[in-house]
């Protein structure tokens, strides 16, 4: 039986804790906060929550392998999980709308040629099967398996490149995709959307990034019961079933090693824990940042993923009830001054005080800059709320209150602003996170900073693959 620390108390952590429990070893978990799940956060107030964090999961299958390796009650006996149909509205820049069902391709193209016109559903599932051989050429080394030492077959673009005449005409954005292949600006702002989602600027993110609005697609999204704060509740209560320890409110400041391997970590106020093996799930670039590793050299620090982007919440409290054929998620597109926001809705009394109130999260994906002030901030999620209002009938008559979350409180919180996407090849490398192995042996990265990236279910895998490696040895290669 090993001696485990785990630095961090977010999902990506706790599953593998919970793994490595039950797989024998004594496993404790160290969280600087109050309380665990990380990015998935709940805020409170008058009788009305919210989701800080995300508010849909994808790949629900993540989950459901975690609950089925780590105790008797499968995931749906511990949260209850529904699918989100239709997965989402889209406002367009013009006010075209269109209502995209859940996982099923053959209704997608139909909405998008009903509402934008004949052809564009068919544009829209070709690009798809391009999309899908990106995702068959990537979904086993960005998913399943660790990263590769040999990291170059990644940083080639795995997205088909389209005949032009003679030539195969090379695309290097997803934007460009948007623009050459979709051939209508309301496809290229779906396309788009689902980058901002994930983190990443169309403008600069790869081609390859075209497996985001595929995975969603073909695996549909997901509500949680609750809130996502739910599964963060069965994630943790799991880990207490499997006698894994927490000890809240206590950072760790740094890593100790010995003989060139991790041995412990050193605790806020001087307090030293031996251990096996060490289990990061705190940001790679804020362990570098406070110092709690040292490898001497810049050169020597694991690549890890930087986007640039953070996020913004309002959660929004509403008097009024929320009206019978409101869906759950809408997406308003960006027009003039009006940014693009995601609209949540969920249909759910233990998030509202009564059937006569409501409660909504608006989310923006921006560049971080810090020279934004409190002001700044308010003046933004103003028009964050005004995008929302064409999701949401008479919202400024309805509103009682509101309150922000900036990429300034996400770093108070986690350590970092940015909020990590999932790993994607191309763009020479740059979007690969670091791997679950760092350069010190017996430290370990979990989480959404580390392989294959962030994201509810990506997280989740990162636990799977540290567990695999201590578990199983150097010689793990995966999920099979």
């Amino acid at each position: 039986m090993a001696r485990i620390v785990v630095i961090g108390a977010g999902l990506g952590a706790m599953a593998a804790a919970a793994r490595l429990a039950v797989a024998g070893h004594r496993v404790t978990v160290y969280e600087r906060g109050a309380t665990y799940g990380g990015a998935v956060g709940r805020f409170a107030r008058d009788g009305f929550a919210f989701d800080t964090g995300p508010g849909l999961l994808h790949l629900p299958a993540v989950y459901r392998d975690l609950f089925v390796k780590t105790g008797k009650e499968p995931l749906e006996e511990c949260v209850t999980l529904t699918q989100v149909d239709p997965a989402s509205r889209h406002v367009f820049a013009d006010d075209t709308r269109v209502d995209l069902p859940n996982a099923s391709r053959a209704g997608t193209v139909a909405a998008l040629d009903a509402a934008l016109g004949a052809g564009a559903g068919e544009r829209w599932g070709e690009f798809l099967v391009r999309a899908r051989e990106a995702w068959d050429r990537t979904r086993r080394p960005l998913l399943e398996e660790p990263l590769p030492a040999d990291r170059a077959p990644l940083a080639r673009e795995p997205y088909p490149a389209l005949k032009a005449g003679l030539l195969r005409r090379p695309t290097t954005t997803l934007a460009q995709v948007g623009a050459r292949e979709l051939r209508d600006p309301r496809l290229a702002a779906l396309l788009d959307a689902y980058a901002w989602s994930y983190g990443f600027d169309p403008a600069t993110a790869p081609a390859s990034a075209a497996v985001l609005p595929y995975m969603e697609q073909t695996f549909g999204s997901w509500y949680v019961g609750g809130g996502l704060r739910a599964l963060a509740d069965a994630v943790y209560e799991r880990c207490r079933k499997r006698r894994v320890e927490f000890v809240f409110d206590t950072p760790v400041e740094d890593v100790l090693e010995k003989g060139g391997r991790a041995v412990g970590v050193r605790l806020a106020g001087g307090e030293t824990v031996e251990a096996d093996h060490v289990v990061s799930g705190a940001p790679v670039p804020a362990l570098h940042r406070d110092h709690v590793v040292e490898w001497g050299h810049s050169d020597e620090w694991p690549h890890h993923q930087v986007t640039g982007t953070g996020r913004v919440t309002v959660c929004l409290a509403l008097r009024g009830p929320r009206e019978a054929d409101a869906v759950h998620r809408t997406v308003v597109h960006a027009a003039g001054e009006r940014p693009t926001v995601t609209v949540l809705r969920p249909d759910d009394p233990a998030l509202r005080p009564d059937a006569d109130h409501e409660s909504v999260t608006v989310t923006a994906t921006v560049r971080t800059s810090p020279e934004r002030d409190a002001a700044a901030w308010e003046e933004f999620a103003g028009r964050m709320v005004e995008a929302a209002g064409h999701a949401v009938p008479g919202l400024p008559e309805r509103l009682l209150w509101r309150h922000v979350r900036t990429p300034e409180d996400v770093r108070r919180d986690t350590g970092v602003a940015e909020v990590p996407g999932p790993a994607l090849a191309g763009a020479g490398g740059q979007l690969l996170p670091a791997g679950n192995r760092s350069p010190l042996p017996g430290l370990w990265f979990a989480g959404g900073w580390s392989h294959p990236g962030g994201g509810l279910a990506h997280a989740g895998m990162s636990g799977a693959l540290v567990a695999g490696f201590i578990v199983e040895g150097a010689d793990f290669r995966g999920s099979q």
